[in-house]
């Protein structure tokens, strides 16, 4: 995982929900596969969705877009209800390659701010992979309002 801030990519957002309902959405299956690791472009929701959300526990998506599925998987490292999570994030059809998330998320009068890095990012998927975070979150948006 490259430590450079060259391969990091840093992604700030403010939600009008409790940062408790943000931070879960994140950890509980049938919610996540709403918005996490989906396909923005196509409104699809994950098709498969495992979260053991312990440290050590282990996460596994699978995302089906036009002529193919899309499996993502990774580990939780660390789990600080509601303030922090932090797990890897690989699609191994696509290479080697094992990606950091790590999510900090605050208080701002009635809502929250998550702070997001994402690090592992080549430079040459960086505008793909910012994009692709937030339609991410403007879903994400969708689901903690709906929530409400």
């Amino acid at each position: 995982m490259p430590s450079d801030q060259s391969h990091r990519l840093n992604i700030s957002r403010r939600f009008d929900a409790a940062q408790e309902r943000v931070f879960d959405a994140w950890l509980d299956p049938r919610v996540a596969r709403e918005w996490l690791f989906t396909s923005p472009d196509t409104n699809i929701a994950a098709r498969r969705v495992e979260i053991d959300a312990r440290v050590g526990g282990k996460w596994l998506m699978t995302n089906p877009i036009p002529e193919m599925e899309i499996v993502g998987i990774g580990e939780y490292l660390e789990i600080d209800r509601p303030r922090r999570l932090v797990f890897t994030f690989a699609i191994p059809m696509f290479g080697p390659e094992v990606d950091r998330i790590q999510m900090n998320l605050a208080t701002e009068g009635s809502g929250c701010v998550v702070s997001l890095i994402h690090e592992g990012v080549p430079q040459e998927h960086r505008q793909a992979i910012e994009s692709g975070w937030e339609k991410m979150f403007d879903r994400l948006d969708g689901v903690v309002q709906r929530s409400r």
